[in-house]
């Protein structure tokens, strides 16, 4: 059988890169394109060292569409998996106009090209975010999209209507992963959540205090209708998402017809409060975490957690890995990068 060969944009990130390593382990070739802009190329080497290839590696703007021209006329490409993109809620909020040109005009010009170029299985990165505060939990691929908290979560949102619309107009198959909040990291330590940008997500920045690189954590709000008041959110092991992208690979190359579109929930369907998460780090993990209650943070959503049965059902996928696996995995892949141990 020819192997496949996967275009996996913003492959050299956090779930890009843990994606990279299941496809090779499966037997895939894979071309990462990526512009670097929150990333490290030298997470090829750490690929190379835990699966034994060192993927094919494309630095691109993806919103420059010559270079996107360039990248599919210099590798035959059969499916991509879409995850190149802006992600900070906050930095959204406050450059809304960056965040649309970015993450748009960058998923028009691979459309486009892969049309061009007849490749027709398409895995999207979406987001739980598109949902915004949804009026009943937990949300299914069913629940009405509310208005989004932020320019980040309404970039999903058209993103997924971009390609609803185009396949329902040219054989695409599409499969639209809405993924809740990943976090932990590879076990080997080897690669993991390494933002060059002050990170905004919960788990880095828990495992920086941790590692004293920063002095404490802000907790936004405790305020919410939420059992101790703080934020409320699903959260996946990185390598469970990985693993859902191979899945949505599978059922996109079984897609009967000239066309199809396939929304499914990647999480745990659990929900687990930012007080949850900080309490169990330090009790797994033997580590203080330092924070302090601050006032609300600007498009956050209460809480949202949602059902999985979709994806358990129809791409064969399950969340194998539980919240102490979670918080572990983290926190060696922080101490990989400090090479010492927390003194907090």
């Amino acid at each position: 059988m020819i192997k496949q060969t996967i275009l996996v944009t913003g492959g050299a990130g956090y779930i890009g890169s843990h994606t990279v390593v299941q496809l090779i382990n499966e037997g895939y070739d894979v071309v990462i394109a990526d512009d670097l802009s929150n990333s490290r190329e030298e997470v090829l080497d750490s690929i190379q060292t835990i699966t034994g290839v060192k993927p094919l590696f494309f630095k691109a703007d993806l919103c420059d569409k010559t270079l996107v021209n360039e990248l599919f006329s210099k590798f035959k490409i059969d499916a991509i998996i879409h995850f190149a993109a802006k992600k900070l809620v906050g930095e959204s909020v406050e450059q809304p106009l960056m965040y649309y040109q970015t993450n748009l005009n960058s998923l028009m010009n691979i459309i486009e090209a892969a049309m061009q170029n007849n490749v027709l299985k398409f895995v999207f990165s979406s987001s739980c975010s598109v949902y915004g505060q949804p009026d009943t939990l937990p949300v299914t691929e069913d629940t009405p999209l509310m208005p989004a908290e932020s320019p980040y979560g309404n970039t999903k949102k058209i993103s997924e209507d971009i390609l609803r619309d185009v396949s329902r107009v040219n054989p695409m198959h599409v499969v639209v992963l809405r993924y809740f909040n990943p976090v932990g990291a590879h076990p080997s330590g080897l690669i993991g959540e390494y933002p060059l940008n002050p990170p905004s997500n919960l788990m880095p920045v828990i495992t920086q205090v941790a590692a004293g690189k920063r002095d404490s954590l802000s907790v936004f709000g405790t305020d919410y209708s939420t059992p101790d008041g703080t934020c409320i959110r699903d959260y996946i092991h990185v390598v469970d998402l990985a693993n859902a992208h191979l899945a949505s690979l599978q059922f996109a190359a079984q897609s009967k017809g000239d066309s199809s579109y396939e929304t499914f929930n990647v999480g745990t369907g659990t929900g687990i409060s930012v007080l949850q998460m900080i309490k169990t780090f330090e009790k797994v993990n033997g580590v203080s975490v330092n924070h302090k209650l601050v006032d609300r943070r600007p498009g956050d959503v209460e809480k949202v957690f949602g059902s999985t049965v979709k994806a358990n059902k129809m791409l064969n996928w399950n969340a194998e890995l539980g919240l102490e696996e979670m918080v572990s995995s983290a926190w060696k892949w922080e101490k990989s990068l400090s090479h010492t141990k927390s003194t907090i």
